[in-house]
This record gives C-alpha cells, sequence and structure tokens, in this order.
C-alpha cells in the first residue's frame, strides 16, 4: 500500500523493524503517538505477468504476530504482564488448591513438590506483575520524552 507521513513524523519514528514487518510498527506507532491518519487511494494494478511475489505467508504472518507481540510489550507492559501474571497465578492455585485442601483435611503435606510448584508459579505471577508496573513507568517516561521531541522537531521543521 500506500503511506505517506509529514517530515515531523518521520524524523521522530525510530525504525526498528528489519523488513515486511516494518507496516505493523508504523501503524501501532502512529495510533499510539495519536498521529492522525488517512488513506490515500491510488490505483491498483495487477502483478505483471511472469513475476512472483516475494511474500511467504506463513513465515512473513509468523513474523508479523511475533511483532506485535514485542510491540504490545513495548508499548502496553502492564496489560501484558498483567494477563501473563494471571496465568501463572491461577496455575499455582490449580497446583496448590489440592494441597491446601489435603492439609485442612488431614494436618500433613504429603504432596511437598506440588507445595513447593505451587508458591514458585504465584511468586513468578506476582514477581511478573511488578515487571509490568516497573516497565508501564518506563513506557509513560518515555512517551513524555517523545513529546518533547515531536515538539522540538516542529520548532526546527518551522524555522
Amino acid at each position: 500500500g500506500y503511506r505517506a507521513y509529514n517530515a515531523v513524523f518521520a524524523k521522530t519514528m525510530p525504525v526498528l523493524s528489519p523488513g515486511f514487518e516494518i507496516e505493523t510498527e508504523l501503524s501501532i506507532h502512529a495510533v499510539d503517538k495519536r498521529w492522525r491518519i488517512a488513506e490515500v487511494p491510488i490505483d491498483y494494478r495487477d502483478r505483471p505477468e511472469g513475476s512472483e511475489s516475494k511474500l511467504d505467508t506463513f513465515s512473513d504472518g509468523c513474523k508479523v504476530l511475533l511483532m506485535i507481540l514485542s510491540l504490545f510489550k513495548d508499548y502496553r507492559p502492564l496489560a501484558l504482564f498483567s494477563w501473563v501474571s494471571l496465568l501463572f497465578c491461577v496455575l499455582g492455585l490449580v497446583a496448590g488448591v489440592p494441597v491446601i485442601a489435603e492439609f485442612l483435611a488431614t494436618g500433613l503435606v504429603p504432596k511437598l513438590p506440588s507445595a513447593l510448584l505451587a508458591v514458585a508459579l504465584v511468586f513468578i505471577g506476582i514477581l511478573s506483575f511488578t515487571c509490568g508496573l516497573i516497565l508501564d513507568t518506563v513506557v509513560k517516561g518515555t512517551r513524555k520524552q517523545y513529546e518533547l521531541q515531536v515538539t522540538r522537531a516542529y520548532i526546527s521543521h518551522k524555522k
């Protein structure tokens, strides 16, 4: 497709993707930073006879999905790590409920490995959530820095 950017967007967009995934990165960056997006109609032509597409549906699709996951981590870390935290805590509860039930019934903990697994999974869940909080704070600081960078770019562009 056809994409056009203003000079300030082009100066402040950190391009980190090596290939096909750049379209996803550009779109998510524009949406996250609240840049105005407009569709520009273009004429579509069929591929010339004898030429072959370089795209590989499965491989390129996997790359885009991995890029989306990576960008989710970069742009919304609290949401991502909250889901990971929830998963580990639920797994910890699943592993721990039988141990707790048996302890309440008998006063003994014969399934020590299950108890340790449950504690470890819940602990990993808590650590994951804490990482999400820390990374969310970092992302908010980065957004503030980006806004300052855009302001400077607008000022230098108008000179």
